[in-house]
């Protein structure tokens, strides 16, 4: 979808002086761009679910992630996310839900965004978007 994208970009618009390439997007990001896992929405009232809210008020991205956990072992057993947001946004809230998913909620919680943006290969300028 995001080749796609950007080659009709090379092909249409006039004001792109220098043609974008997925190059700009190291493979992982593409991957979970394309293919984001783990999207979608817990029924309401399921229990042992938590829901969080989170913007990035530089750009405009929107993050909802909802974790599923075990009362007995206090394990992230599942994981949803919604993200409205760029490319690099949807990327690091797909790359994220797989890496939380059997963590406890305090190995979960120590995870830093610079730790995201560097297993995606995040440019500085799109740091906060491994943030949300």
């Amino acid at each position: 979808m995001l080749r796609t994208t950007l080659t009709a970009l090379k092909r249409t618009s006039p004001v792109i002086q220098k043609p974008l390439t997925v190059r700009s997007y190291h493979e992982k990001v593409i991957d979970h761009y394309e293919r984001p896992r783990n999207v979608g929405s817990f029924p309401k009232g399921e229990q042992g679910v938590g829901t969080g809210l989170v913007g990035a008020p530089a750009c405009g991205d929107v993050m909802k992630l909802q974790i599923k956990v075990d009362d007995a072992t206090g394990t992230i057993t599942d994981v949803k996310f919604k993200t409205f947001g760029c490319g690099s946004a949807i990327a690091s809230s797909s790359f994220m839900t797989e890496r939380v998913r059997g963590m406890s909620l305090e190995e979960a919680g120590k995870i830093k965004n610079t730790e995201i943006a560097k297993e995606l290969c995040l440019p500085p300028v799109k740091l906060h978007c491994s943030s949300k």
